[in-house]
């Protein structure tokens, strides 16, 4: 067992003294910064508790997917607990100290149906707050054995978000909140915090570098500035002193009311910089024809100006028109990861933030776009940007499709 191969700081250890002397409640919530080590004890904790836990009795953990449960918790599981923790996302079940673990998705309103008829002993929630209410409200109505508890991970949102109304700020409520800070993860090198603190901007700044429960409102990318706006010529200089050593293309299509849109991204050595080269707007959307011609058109000229040109992400949800793209071209063509909005919100903020973004000024729509957007203040409870048509949210879904998935590259991940 890897347990304590890496060393706890003094609030991990804390917690462990708190579960130790039974200090836990029937729900315990683990929330505040990045990279504070919060999910690192609640996994050390919720193995614990169920080393000491019936062994006939029934236990869940549940993510919003299956998959980022895995990415999340389960991997990093199987690292610290070793041959005591297996699991089967085929079959949803984990084995941990010889006690039986469902495994379930939290991933719209109806996973709630999946938990129905169900008795358990305890639950452990990754990322609780993207998780429904309703799914929330019947999992604790589940967990109906003596002595039953709920451990949780969460990064804080909106101070209207449901888990914070009825819950955290609830004082009748069974539940203990274990706030991190950056601060409390004395083991992370100095110069990464200071790169975090740069990094995260605005809204994320506050929740995620801070800890704060704090409401996004008005523009969502503060920081984009005339800095990130470059011309031909200082864009050939700066790639004359760090080169160009990937460019892919990313591709959002146009439906009812929206336009269909491409974006031409270019990333220069180690992946220091992240550079909006060219790209593509139509509103007409006259054919499907016209726009499988206009993207082969796209990317033939674009690869002639940069041979880095070698990949596309689309939209994924017209694949008839992936599949006549990848005909038409000849780059790789595949299915854009569609991480959820905010995740890639978030990474262009931190781009931004960090000083590693520049558009090329002849891409008057990508501008316009990262300037106008704005927060979607009519929904009090989950951030959403605004996408009623009075801004460009087209290219901004092929700007983030085309950086999505070298996340781990441009941070260091």
């Amino acid at each position: 067992m890897k347990v304590f191969d890496q060393a706890l700081s003094p609030k991990q250890k804390a917690v462990l003294t708190m579960l130790k002397n039974g200090k836990m409640k029937r729900i315990n919530i683990f929330e505040g910064s990045v990279r504070s080590g919060k999910t690192y004890i609640s996994m050390i904790v919720w193995g614990f508790w169920v080393a000491g836990s019936p062994k006939n009795k029934a236990y869940l953990m549940a993510g919003k997917t299956l998959q980022t449960l895995k990415r999340n918790i389960l991997d990093p599981m199987k690292e610290l607990f070793g041959n005591v923790f297996s699991f089967n996302l085929y079959k949803k079940e984990a084995h941990l100290f010889g006690r039986k673990i469902y495994l379930e998705s939290a991933a719209n309103a109806d996973s709630e149906n999946k938990l129905r008829g169900m008795t358990l002993m305890g639950a452990y929630c990754d990322e609780l707050t993207l998780f429904s209410e309703s799914f929330f409200i019947m999992l604790l109505s589940r967990l109906s054995e003596r002595g039953a508890k709920l451990f949780s991970t969460t990064n804080p949102d909106d101070p209207n978000h449901w888990l914070k109304k009825n819950y955290l700020d609830n004082k009748n409520a069974d539940l203990l909140s274990i706030k991190f800070k950056l601060e409390d993860n004395i083991y992370l090198p100095k110069e990464y915090v200071e790169q975090l603190r740069t990094e995260f901007h605005g809204v994320f700044y506050d929740r995620f570098i801070l800890g704060n429960w704090t409401k996004a409102e008005g523009r969502i990318y503060d920081g984009f500035s005339a800095k990130n706006i470059i011309t031909a010529n200082e864009l050939s200089e700066r790639l004359g002193e760090k080169r160009l050593i990937m460019s892919v293309v990313g591709v959002d299509y146009g439906g009812s009311g929206s336009a269909s849109a491409f974006s031409h991204v270019g990333f220069d050595e180690e992946f220091s910089n992240v550079y909006v080269l060219s790209e593509y707007y139509d509103k007409e959307n006259r054919s499907a024809e016209n726009l499988i011609s206009a993207f082969s058109d796209f990317v033939e000229r674009e690869k002639n100006r940069f041979p880095t040109l070698s990949r596309a992400f689309c939209d994924s949800a017209e694949q008839l028109l992936v599949k006549s793209f990848r005909k038409a071209v000849r780059i790789e063509v595949s299915n854009a990861r569609k991480r959820p909005i905010n995740t890639r919100i978030n990474m262009l903020n931190r781009l931004i933030a960090s000083g590693r973004f520049f558009v090329v000024d002849e891409c008057k729509q990508t501008i316009d776009a990262i300037e106008s957007a704005v927060w979607d203040e009519r929904d009090p409870i989950r951030d959403k940007r605004l996408d009623n048509g009075t801004s460009n949210i087209d290219s901004l879904d092929a700007l983030e499709y085309a950086i999505e998935r070298f996340e781990k590259q441009i941070f260091k991940l």
